[in-house]
């Protein structure tokens, strides 16, 4: 799975990610422009993107006039205010059937404030008329994938482009596209090496999570491995769901380095816990501290830390430096 030089490189499933098709693939916007997008540019050489744009898959024209969500006695509609016409039946009907053909898939990157694919902030208005917004929600699509798919990773291109976000959504995708592989194998051996190459990283989001994902691995009720892998892709989604907090990356740190520690001097040993203490305070990102580890790693090897994703849980070529190259620690992971 891996190969750090003389230490192993990763090597990356491909995840599946269903996108807007307006961003960064085909100008189908209502007013017929495409979104540019560095960070959905940068992903393409190493995700399977699904591209969909539901207006445009219910018959709507490219250009076409707006449509907004307007809060009727009978609820929510989707209404195009140029023609009166009331969608609301034809997306939800597109939606279901989209949803129920989609494959596996490991997260989803949709236009945000979309009244069809938007997952959050979206207008919703008290009438087909001029007037302010009363209220904001998610879009008639974006709204069902997000009631459909619990606890996956799914974002807009706006949100993406924060370092932090981007990196847990980087993050959870990979992990997700090697569970999947897992899956595919489907047996006890195969997903305790998934586990075990993970451990870090889930120790990263939660120690006790990490414990329930063992204990579910341990299987000590013998079930078929199809049902403890169900339940081991349900509890991940649940562990993973928030991005860990920057003190855990710190307890990581300590942990990787009590394996290697013996191998150092007092000056080794000193500088390390002082380049902790500097992430900690935002003086230095995570990634230069973790580097100092693997640099290690070179010369020392450990079987138990060799293989572990939380040093490159996402491809080197998806690293793209936030604005403020050294932000606090606490707020870049």
């Amino acid at each position: 799975m891996y190969l750090y030089g003389m230490q192993k490189k990763r090597t990356f499933q491909k995840p599946v990610i269903v996108i807007s098709r307006c961003i960064e693939h085909d100008p189908v916007r209502y007013n017929g422009d495409m979104i540019s997008s560095t960070e959905v540019a940068a992903m393409k050489p190493y995700v399977t993107f699904i591209p969909v744009c539901p207006e445009v898959e219910i018959g709507l024209g490219i250009p076409r006039s707006s449509i907004r969500i307007v809060r009727t006695k009978a609820g929510d509609r989707l209404i195009q205010p140029t023609t009166n016409e009331d969608l609301t039946d034809r997306m939800n009907t597109f939606t279901e059937g989209f949803i129920s053909s989609l494959p596996s898939v490991d997260g989803f990157i949709l236009k945000n404030k979309s009244p069809t694919s938007g997952i959050s902030n979206v207008n919703i208005y008290p009438s087909v008329g001029k007037s302010a917004a009363i209220e904001k929600g998610p879009g008639f699509f974006g709204g069902r994938i997000l009631e459909t798919f619990t606890d996956y990773p799914i974002e807009d291109e706006g949100r993406i482009r924060n370092h932090r976000i981007r990196e847990h959504f980087l993050t959870r995708i990979f992990m997700l596209a090697d569970l999947r592989n897992v899956e595919s194998v489907g047996t006890m051996a195969e997903l305790a090496r998934f586990h075990s190459e993970n451990k870090l990283l889930l120790m990263a989001y939660s120690q006790s999570r990490l414990r329930e994902l063992g204990g579910i691995v341990a299987n000590s009720d013998r079930k078929r491995p199809d049902a403890v892998l169900k339940e081991y892709r349900r509890a991940l989604l649940t562990a993973t769901r928030l991005p860990p907090r920057y003190t855990s990356h710190i307890n990581v740190l300590h942990h990787s380095f009590g394996y290697i520690s013996e191998n150092l001097n007092p000056d080794e040993k000193a500088f390390f816990i002082d380049r902790i203490e500097a992430y900690r305070e935002g003086r230095l990102p995570l990634s230069a501290v973790r580097m100092i580890l693997q640099s290690w790693l070179l010369t020392y090897t450990s079987d138990y830390l060799k293989n572990q994703t939380w040093f490159a849980p996402y491809p080197d070529g998806l690293v793209i430096l936030p604005t403020e190259e050294l932000e606090r620690g606490r707020n870049m992971y």
